[in-house]
């Protein structure tokens, strides 16, 4: 809202672009530094996403940022401003636990090479407002594929309100080998194109990227343990990047200062040495053995499908031979998604949205459903799993009180279908409105 009152409508949306971009997002500044008055939500229904059921009707009370009541009818304080948001059902803000700020769908590898880093960082922070008003208050920027520690001034400038955007935890640069899966491994030698991650070759360089990533404000640390896949025979193969005792190392250096580290490892053996590592999540986890996912069921460590991005590639790939692969990778990960789940296997949502277009991941909701969840078990990784991955549990993922106000409205109930996900027409993060 404006400083009148009135809803502060995106310049897409206004129809406007250049100088007034600029006051929009200073707008946004202003709103954002505010303390509102207390607010009452009021919609048809509310889910509550940990018993899996509605509640109707549904308000909710909003002050200074928090839920301070929610059910079917809440204290309206004096004073208080009453937003009617009709036939709707009320959620807590969606978490997304995989995203890419710093990409967007074309080449993604010249992107590191033909773009700067001021201008990839421009682009983060659109792309961070689009996925907010896609219903994400919350997201793990899970490297910036070559842009160092830019990401570090993004989820700043989001928290002291100078761009709208979700709630950020960040890796800066993620974490790889000499030749490894985000090299520049297909360029001419000669020209020392840079990758789009930070060298770690061994135990000790582990120990000294992480303290610099950690130096430049990352908040975890995201490493690639295996690549590039391939299928062989018929059969997923993929080489392993680390040792597990490298990783041990890895996940000790972060622990030492309260934080940890993610992986993207997409089958065996890599898989198992990070599970057994002790890692916080496995990403993309498309193939898992019978002892991984005991280890994950175990340790409470999340797999992350990150479907969306499989089936953008294989819808949007270069050849019609590259598709069909992609395709085939895509059936079997969701054969393998289906024995994750029967095994007991932590889900968090993460769409690896970035290469697809930013606000468009809502679609990882349906795919998880479309291969073996129930809606109420997706929408659960997408909010409370999702807050517990990015550490902010106790805080984000319900509509409960005490909780901070990121609240959405969609249209229908997602648990009777989960694309009512993709329907967003509310937004508030921290008791403040950004679509309405």
């Amino acid at each position: 809202m404006d400083p009148g009152g009135r809803a502060v409508l995106a310049p897409r949306e206004r129809g406007v672009t250049g100088r007034a971009l600029l006051a929009w997002l200073a707008c946004c500044g202003w709103m954002c530094a505010q303390q509102s008055a207390p607010v009452v939500l009021r919609a048809a229904r509310m889910v509550d996403v940990a018993a899996g059921r509605v509640v109707a009707p549904a308000e909710v009370l909003v002050e200074d940022g928090k839920i301070v009541e929610a059910g079917s009818a809440v204290r309206h304080p004096a004073g208080a401003e009453v937003i009617e948001l009709g036939d709707r059902t009320l959620l807590p803000g969606l978490i997304d636990a995989h995203v890419h700020l710093f990409l967007h769908p074309g080449a993604e590898d010249l992107q590191t090479v033909e773009e700067s880093v001021p201008e990839r960082t421009i682009r983060a922070a659109l792309a961070a407002r689009a996925d907010l008003m896609a219903g994400f208050t919350a997201e793990r920027d899970m490297g910036t594929e070559g842009a160092g520690s830019a990401d570090t001034a993004v989820r700043d400038a989001i928290d002291k309100g100078w761009i709208p955007g979700p709630r950020l935890r960040i890796s800066g640069n993620a974490v790889d080998i000499l030749g490894g899966h985000e090299d520049a491994i297909h360029y001419n030698p000669a020209q020392h194109v840079l990758p789009n991650a930070t060298w770690a070759n061994n135990a000790a360089e582990l120990v000294t990227v992480i303290r610099e990533q950690f130096k430049e404000g990352a908040d975890f640390i995201k490493i690639y343990e295996t690549g590039r896949d391939k299928m062989k025979d018929g059969k997923f193969a993929t080489p392993y990047q680390y040792t597990e005792a490298e990783l041990r190392t890895a996940v000790e250096e972060a622990a030492r200062v309260g934080k940890r580290v993610a992986v993207h490892a997409t089958g065996e053996p890599g898989t198992l040495y990070a599970a057994r590592a002790g890692v916080v999540s496995v990403d993309h986890a498309n193939q898992l053995s019978d002892e991984t996912m005991r280890i994950m069921r175990e340790k409470g460590i999340f797999a992350v499908p990150t479907f969306a991005i499989a089936e953008y590639f294989a819808d949007h790939a270069a050849t019609p031979e590259t598709g069909a692969r992609e395709h085939k990778m895509l059936v079997m990960h969701a054969e393998e998604f289906r024995r994750q789940l029967a095994a007991g296997v932590p889900m968090a949502m993460g769409s690896d949205v970035g290469p697809f277009p930013h606000g468009t991941q809502a679609r990882e909701f349906v795919l998880m459903v479309k291969y073996g969840m129930k809606p109420a078990e997706a929408l659960r990784a997408g909010t409370i799993n999702g807050a517990k991955l990015l550490g902010w549990g106790d805080k984000l993922g319900q509509v409960k009180a005490g909780y901070l106000a990121d609240l959405i409205a969609v249209e229908g109930n997602p648990l009777d279908d989960i694309a009512a996900l993709e329907k967003v027409t509310f937004v508030m993060k921290g008791g403040v409105v950004y679509r309405k």
